[in-house]
């Protein structure tokens, strides 16, 4: 079969890999029917510190079960299934209180296992991953499904962290996919206030549609004290109860601290925190965030989704072959495309 290969930096190619096969009685193999870039693999295509490394990429996606070791018993072949980004065992004492992304039999698609970005996969605890979804490859709905994977669970979870709801006001730093999808979770939760800072024009458009009642367009030396200014004069001079940091940077980080009120919330999104926390002491913020559990999310996401009550798709604004997968690499690493789908 073919998949996606990381050499190095910016050296992607496309090769003729041992076709996905079953190892363990509880695994599965999807035959992937769309796949997503994702900016943690764009970390790896650039040579940069992070889990992605290769050879393998990829761990976003969607697809058909071909098909099931003897122990799987809620799947069977020909049924469309949406995978978390990370599996888990579902069994250990973490999963069965939801936190399945700290499962130490668990793992990474592209990082431990198969990657998402070829034609096939090899699913690990089948039963405790995939959810199946009564969709053909053709439905529209696809796109949405898709970004269930990682990005839309990653902003619900920041939302859900945050412990945003009815009258909050939130600021979202970063106008990537997660950024985006932060802000559509904040709409849902019924934040009063979301503001979107970003450095893209066209980003900030897309995060108006989602739900952002303000925006701001951080570029130049004084972008961050400009940011700060612009949050507060929204927030009547305190600063944002939430704020969802989504650059995994110190800088990232520390500005979110700045746009943060004093007994606030920070989630931290994009990476480990690396910043100074010294204003989770001084200032009484408390600093949340971290990998996001997705699996715990899917089944009331999907059942948004699937009710037209949740449309998250438009994340995706280009959609590339497999054969053709280092262009879409290339887009969003020339900030010309927001999020890549990948067609096997």
């Amino acid at each position: 079969m073919k998949a996606a290969v990381l050499h190095g930096k910016r050296r992607l190619t496309v090769e003729t890999v041992p076709d996905a096969a079953l190892r363990q009685p509880g695994d599965a193999v999807v035959r992937v029917v769309a796949a997503g870039i994702c900016g943690t693999d764009l970390h790896g295509y650039r040579g940069l510190p992070g889990p992605v490394q290769g050879p393998r990429c990829g761990h976003e996606f969607v697809g058909v079960v071909e098909d099931v070791g003897f122990d799987v018993t809620t799947l069977r072949p020909g049924v469309m299934v949406v995978a978390p980004f990370n599996f888990a065992d579902g069994t250990c004492p973490t999963c069965r209180i939801g936190l399945f992304s700290t499962c130490a039999s668990g793992g990474m698609f592209g990082v431990d296992g198969d990657g998402g970005q070829a034609e096939a996969v090899r699913v690990p605890f089948a039963d405790a991953n995939l959810v199946a979804v009564p969709v053909d490859r053709n439905d529209e709905r696809l796109p949405s499904l898709l970004a269930l994977t990682d990005t839309m669970a990653t902003g619900l979870h920041a939302v859900r962290a945050g412990r945003v709801g009815p009258g909050s006001s939130i600021a979202v730093l970063g106008d990537g996919p997660v950024g985006l999808c932060a802000v559509l979770a904040a709409r849902e939760a019924g934040a009063d206030r979301i503001i979107l800072v970003g450095r893209h024009e066209n980003r900030l458009l897309s995060g108006k549609e989602f739900g952002a009642t303000d925006t701001f367009r951080a570029v130049g030396t004084e972008s961050v004290a400009e940011s700060v200014d612009f949050v507060r004069a929204a927030t009547q001079g305190i600063g944002a109860d939430v704020v969802v940091e989504c650059g995994g940077s110190p800088q990232a980080q520390t500005t979110a601290f700045a746009l943060c009120r004093d007994g606030g919330i920070v989630c931290v999104m994009g990476a480990p925190p690396i910043a100074d926390v010294t204003p989770v002491f001084f200032r009484g913020i408390t600093l949340t965030g971290g990998l996001t559990p997705v699996r715990a999310y899917l089944p009331d996401l999907v059942e948004r989704v699937l009710a037209g009550t949740l449309n998250p798709g438009s994340i995706f604004d280009r959609t590339v072959s497999l054969d053709d997968i280092e262009s879409g690499y290339e887009a969003m690493n020339a900030r010309t495309a927001t999020k890549v789908l990948v067609r096997p």
